[in-house]
């Protein structure tokens, strides 16, 4: 069973899983449309909303999404989902954006704001009001009110309370979008912004109503393995703090599954180290004041839509997804390369690729595990190649600048700084430095907090995960001390 206690993944996974198996047993166009009865039956006792009718609609929903639909263009719910399989079974190609919203399964939460509870005390010392620089809180029937045409929502009263009385009602998906780009409709449901989205999945991740979806690849994978096609998986650090049994049996597992070869992305990261360590030497030495990593495609992103300041700063490396899809297709011209990783934002990279056919997150290659009864635990296994610890520490925060840090040696001295969870804030402090002082010189950014193992692709607990992966790179050859980012209070 998958390792997550997230019961939303828990629902993708076993959608996926089961168009799977009817994908393999050539039953998918007949039996598609039964899945929502099957998962929902008559006498379902635990529906996940209001009732048995709108937990069908939503699961309708997701198995479009999984085909490739995108929601926003309102399928005909009269359609039989049959239709769309067909269809997709025949031309279905990944296209942008790979994120989604199901309407019917947004819980059109209220506005973000602070408010007063029942525990406030009405004290003496009104630390709330003193706090509020905006004359937002005043004492009504003998309690703290907050006015919300004059909060700012700064939450210097929801700090100052000494009862903590005041509590942050926050909207999860708004919430974690480092570049606010989701947002409320007329209808009051939520919306994205596609001129302003860099496709991280943070929202898919934060949403616990599973609204926001993922456009998934899955589909052509699957026509892919079962053809005559030479395929080889490409799969990111991460994957190693996802399945039990570890990497060497990750890739009999993956062969049982169809894929011709298995090549770690370490051993494209190793090429990244070196490469941006001679960028980073040269950045210097023209007299910029910091470069940071180009390793994550929504920061970059970030950059190009939001802070174009930073862009003389942002490296022109290539990413290890890149150079491993290289190396693929050295080996073998005629390749399908398909990445697997933690990553959402990686399918729009995929995408600007010629090198990468196809973009799987973990979740899905678990999913299809499932639905060939593969455990990986079990897998016997296999021989690995030897990409360095340096690379296959790229998944956790400190692991990229550590490994550039070495590569670079003593032709520099190297001053890391770590953005641990890219935000607003972050950007905006980047910026920042690109006018005045900077108090590194090499900037780490992983946009998911933790790093890839936290990406909105996983399954497992990313701080299991960390630790999994950090030992697996620390005991490799090569390995890099890694960088620890400041501790949070």
């Amino acid at each position: 069973m998958p390792n997550t206690t997230n019961k939303v993944v828990n629902l993708r996974m076993e959608v996926i899983s089961r168009i799977a198996k009817l994908f393999w047993e050539e039953k998918l166009v007949e039996e598609i449309d039964k899945i929502p009865y099957i998962m929902r039956p008559r006498d379902f006792k635990e529906m996940s909303r209001c009732c048995l009718y709108k937990d069908r609609a939503i699961l309708r929903d997701r198995i479009l999404a999984i085909l490739g639909v995108r929601l926003e263009d309102h399928p005909d719910d009269s359609i039989p989902l049959a239709h769309f399989a067909e269809k997709a079974l025949v031309d279905s190609q990944p296209n942008w954006p790979f994120l989604t919203v199901c309407d019917v399964a947004c819980h059109g939460c209220g506005k973000a704001r602070y408010f007063v509870s029942d525990a406030c005390q009405n004290c003496v010392a009104r630390s709330c009001q003193s706090a509020c620089h905006f004359g937002a809180i005043s004492i009504v029937n003998g309690r703290s009110f907050i006015d919300p045409n004059k909060c700012r929502n700064c939450g210097m009263c929801h700090a100052a309370c000494p009862y903590q009385a005041i509590v942050h009602l926050n909207v999860p998906c708004e919430g974690a979008c480092p570049v606010q780009c989701i947002h409320k409709g007329e209808s009051g449901r939520a919306e994205i912004d596609f001129d302003k989205c860099t496709s991280c999945g943070r929202c898919m991740q934060a949403c616990p109503f599973g609204a926001v979806m993922e456009r998934s690849e899955v589909l052509e994978v699957l026509i892919t393995l079962s053809s005559s096609a030479h395929v080889t998986a490409l799969v990111a650090p991460a994957i190693a703090g996802q399945f039990k049994g570890g990497l060497t049996r990750i890739v009999t597992a993956l062969k049982k599954l169809g894929f011709d070869e298995v090549i770690e992305v370490a051993a494209g990261a190793d090429v990244t180290s070196e490469r941006e360590a001679r960028e980073f030497v040269e950045h210097m030495q023209e007299g910029k004041s910091f470069m940071t990593t180009s390793c994550c495609p929504a920061y970059v992103e970030a950059v190009r839509r939001h802070a174009p300041e930073l862009l003389p700063y942002v490296s022109n490396t290539k990413t290890p997804m890149h150079y491993t899809a290289e190396i693929s297709r050295q080996r073998n011209p005629e390749t399908v390369n398909v990445f697997i990783g933690p990553c959402v934002a990686k399918r729009t990279e995929g995408l600007n690729d010629p090198l990468i056919d196809f973009v799987l997150t973990f979740s899905e290659v678990e999913a299809l595990f499932i639905s060939k009864d593969i455990d990986v635990a079990t897998c016997e296994e296999a021989e690995l190649e030897h990409p360095s610890g340096a690379g296959r520490g790229y998944a956790i925060t400190g692991g990229v600048a550590a490994a550039v840090k070495k590569m670079v040696g003593d032709k520099y001295e190297v001053k890391p700084i770590l953005i641990n969870g890219l935000t607003t804030k972050a950007l905006k402090t980047m910026v920042a430095y690109t006018k005045g002082k900077c108090p590194g010189n090499l900037i780490e950014v992983m946009t998911c907090p933790g790093g890839c193992v936290g990406g909105a692709g996983v399954f497992a607990d990313p701080a299991s995960a960390t630790r999994l992966v950090d030992k697996f790179a620390q005991s490799s050859p090569g390995a890099a001390p890694r960088i620890l980012p400041p501790t949070t209070k």
